[in-house]
């Protein structure tokens, strides 16, 4: 039987509202979370696309996200709360959040952007999930987007602190590959795509003639730090 997330029609609103118990009272303000650009650009009945609930939800995430461990994290140093509010959200780590409430299910996608495998895309999911939150804050206020993302939060604090995963990517999987006699990594840009005011980078670092990590981003730094992240999972450093 064919998954949801890869069904051609993607999951109504309404539905992806009640199965995630989201309560959302404007349910046109979930469907502008869940409509990418790519999907305006098929549909001109379709009035707006979710970047402007992105760039809302972004700025939401990184208050709620610090608050959080400011309360939760009582003698944590504040260069360890930044480090870790950062690490919690980056794309990558959003578009993990992402998959856990199958939001690729849902998302209006245009056919170019759904047949290249947009739903399962990290850039592509952790902004939708930024996007969703911002939607979260206009429908009900911050209480409804703290009843939304502290218990995320709280799922997934354990494995960041565990994996180091708020340590600089990139001087973590050096000293590795250092340390192994593999040399220093070097990052290559593969490919550049979208327009000039949304870039999306996708990255490759390479030992020798070994890719070891890929990663997208809107600008090359998140590109290769996301590549570096990649290549730590992969190799299973920790």
């Amino acid at each position: 039987m064919e998954s949801k997330i890869e069904a051609m029609e993607p999951e109504a609103p309404s539905e992806f509202n009640r199965r995630n118990h989201l309560n959302f009272r404007n349910l046109r303000l979930l469907t502008r979370a869940l409509t990418h650009r790519s999907y305006l650009n098929e549909h001109p009945e379709a009035i707006e696309d979710n970047e402007r609930l992105e760039f809302l939800g972004d700025a939401i995430l990184d208050f709620m996200v610090g608050s959080w461990l400011y309360n939760h994290m009582p003698e944590m140093a504040e260069g360890r709360l930044t480090s870790m509010r950062a690490a919690l959200v980056r794309n990558e780590q959003l578009a993990v959040f992402a998959e856990h409430i199958d939001l690729g299910a849902a998302l209006r996608l245009g056919k170019g952007e759904a047949d290249s495998g947009g739903r399962h895309r990290s850039s592509v999911l952790g902004s939708g999930f930024e996007a969703l939150v911002g939607a979260l804050y206009l429908d009900g206020g911050l209480e409804k987007v703290q009843e939304f993302v502290e218990p995320v939060l709280a799922k997934s604090i354990k494995n960041v602190l565990r994996d180091n995963r708020d340590r600089d990517p990139k001087s973590q999987l050096q000293e590795y590959t250092q340390a192994k006699g593999m040399g220093t990594p070097n990052y290559v840009t593969v490919s550049v795509s979208g327009p000039d005011h949304q870039r999306i980078y996708e990255v490759e670092v390479v030992v020798g003639e070994t890719v070891l990590g890929q990663g997208a981003g809107r600008s090359k730094q998140a590109a290769t730090k996301a590549a570096a992240l990649d290549a730590i999972d992969r190799l299973e450093i920790h």
